[in-house]
């Protein structure tokens, strides 16, 4: 345990960092960023100091304290952030055991550490972290998953399940079947790798869209269908599915492939080159590039 008392900034960044890593490892061990930043404002009390905003930058003190103070906890190889979801990694979950003030002190050294092993490091940088810059990137990246986020939610089902057939497609698969309106016995897209589904895998797809999370037993459900040697199951759930749900499909003796909306839209970005234009119209992007940091 760290007996030095810490500085106000100090405190803030020890108990959000350790809240933040507890609700991942309570949560599935991964989080969207926004729900992240929800949860851990309504964990920890936080006070005026805590809540003020910036002046110049707008950003609010703790939350860019936490986002600051989670490079070094990224460096500790505690989290892993890939395009707005945050996981815990099991060093970081036992690093929950050492409490707020140790854990933030092992990953400011994992941090100081990496950054002297990097070239042409100036001395000054290795004494101390300054005072949190605002994170202009992870802010513009966020706002553009509102957006993507909200476009695919304004879709209803069918023209969703369209939005997964055109996914497929970029992926190299053929869809013979797309369910129309009505029934659709469970499955709602049947992909191939060939047009003749003659080799594997041949993958059965079930869409849930604007409904609450998938449970295990929707899961299950689709597993009963995969009834041939090569059959693949993917379930694209944009409400995300329960932690049973994803523990079933872990375990289960047949592949099933869970998709949420944080995923769908990830894969929609790294196959929108290959997707035709008529497909690529369902949902266009526009490329926009930044110099990355070597922080994160």
């Amino acid at each position: 345990m760290v007996e030095k008392k810490l500085s106000r900034s100090l405190d803030l960044a020890a108990r959000t960092i350790h809240a933040g890593l507890k609700i991942l490892r309570d949560n599935g061990k991964q989080m969207r960023l926004r729900d992240l930043i929800a949860k851990v404002e309504k964990t920890i009390p936080l006070d005026d100091w805590a809540k003020q905003r910036y002046a110049k930058t707008g950003y609010v003190r703790w939350e860019s304290t936490f986002h600051f103070y989670s490079i070094d906890c990224m460096k500790a190889g505690y989290i892993i952030k890939k395009k707005g979801i945050w996981y815990i990694t099991p060093e970081g979950e036992e690093a929950l055991k050492l409490g707020p003030e140790g854990l933030l002190e092992e990953a400011k050294k994992a941090y100081k550490k990496w950054k002297a092993e990097q070239p042409d490091t100036p001395e000054e940088e290795l004494g101390g972290a300054p005072e949190p810059p605002a994170l202009a990137y992870e802010d513009i990246e966020q706002k553009a998953l509102d957006g993507l986020e909200g476009f695919v939610n304004a879709k209803n089902p069918y023209e969703f399940q369209d939005l997964v057939a055109a996914l497929l497609r970029g992926m190299g698969y053929h869809t013979p079947f797309v369910a129309p309106k009505g029934k659709d016995g469970g499955v709602d897209i049947i992909a191939y790798r060939d047009p003749l589904g003659t080799e594997s895998p041949r993958i059965q797809v079930q869409i849930k869209h604007k409904e609450s999370s998938t449970s295990a037993q929707d899961v299950r459900q689709l597993m009963g269908l995969l009834q041939k040697e090569g059959d693949v199951g993917i379930f694209v759930s944009t409400g995300g599915f329960t932690a049973d749900a994803r523990s079933a499909a872990r375990g289960s003796h047949v592949h099933v492939e869970l998709i949420d909306l944080a995923r769908f839209i990830t894969l929609w970005q790294e196959f929108y080159d290959k997707l035709n234009e008529e497909d690529k119209a369902r949902m266009p992007l526009r490329p926009v590039f930044f110099l990355a940091s070597t922080d994160g």
